[in-house]
């Protein structure tokens, strides 16, 4: 059977993060378009329970860049949209039929962080179909109220995570992923093409990042993968988070 070609697989299959971009603005109306299109994302019985900040202050970028451990691209980008889990529009459906989300539990938090994640992805894949690159931004969760507030975020809506957009001035080399047959199982768990071991999965791994950072001059370890893992989960990533989500509205429990 041939190889089934398109457009769309051709950037998911050719797809990098860029972070250097250049200083050509990107229109409002290419934006307009861009979102208007990924709004037909799926969602969740069509609650919608999302919304985008376009941000182009200066200031606000700057202290977002903060927040986001000082990520230069944050505020030299073109455009840097950050996408909201946003229940406010739910809540003022219920609170016509005398109801209300207060105390909401994981399920709804849970799907409008979906829906919020659907759109971006939908928003980066129309991005890259009329030649714009950008980057996700998901440590505008290290201080979920901080970036929150800068956002002007009320009650009940959250920023799940931001993205830079321009047009691409440098793409660095793609990196490698782990091998497919790995994570692809057949109508069970486990049910592995070729019975790959986890263990030696994650070696080969470790292999194929080291050689592709050393071919960029990037300072690495014999166990790539499994040690930067390591160093970033242990110990737990942004553990105040689920505290602070509870401050916005989204209870998570």
């Amino acid at each position: 059977m041939p190889e089934t070609v398109s457009e769309t697989i051709d950037i998911l299959n050719n797809r990098v993060s860029v972070r250097k971009f250049k200083d050509d603005p990107v229109s409002d109306e290419l934006i307009d378009q861009v979102l208007k299109a990924s709004f037909r994302a799926p969602t969740s019985s069509n609650i919608q329970s999302y919304s985008v900040v376009i941000v182009q202050d200066p200031e606000i970028r700057e202290k977002l860049a903060v927040v986001t451990g000082n990520q230069k691209h944050v505020i030299k980008a073109p455009v840097f949209l950050a996408f909201c889990a946003d229940l406010t529009r739910i809540e003022h459906a219920l609170s016509i039929h005398d109801h209300s989300l207060a105390d909401n539990n994981m399920e709804i938090g849970l799907v409008s962080s979906i829906d919020a994640s659907l759109v971006g992805m939908s928003v980066y894949l129309a991005a890259e179909s009329v030649g714009l690159k950008g980057v996700m931004i998901g440590a505008v969760r290290n201080d979920a109220v901080e970036t929150a507030r800068l956002l002007g975020l009320p009650p009940q809506v959250y920023c799940v995570f931001g993205m830079c957009l321009g047009w691409p001035d440098e793409a660095p080399a793609q990196k490698p992923r782990m091998d497919y047959s790995s994570m692809v199982h057949y109508e069970r768990y486990g049910g592995l093409r070729d019975n790959r071991d986890v263990g030696q999965t994650l070696i080969d791994y470790d292999a194929d990042l080291e050689k592709h950072y050393t071919s960029k001059g990037i300072a690495t370890t014999p166990d790539s993968w499994t040690h930067d893992m390591d160093k970033k989960f242990s110990p737990q990533l942004r553990d105040n988070l689920r505290q602070q989500l509870k401050e916005l509205g989204f209870d998570f429990r």
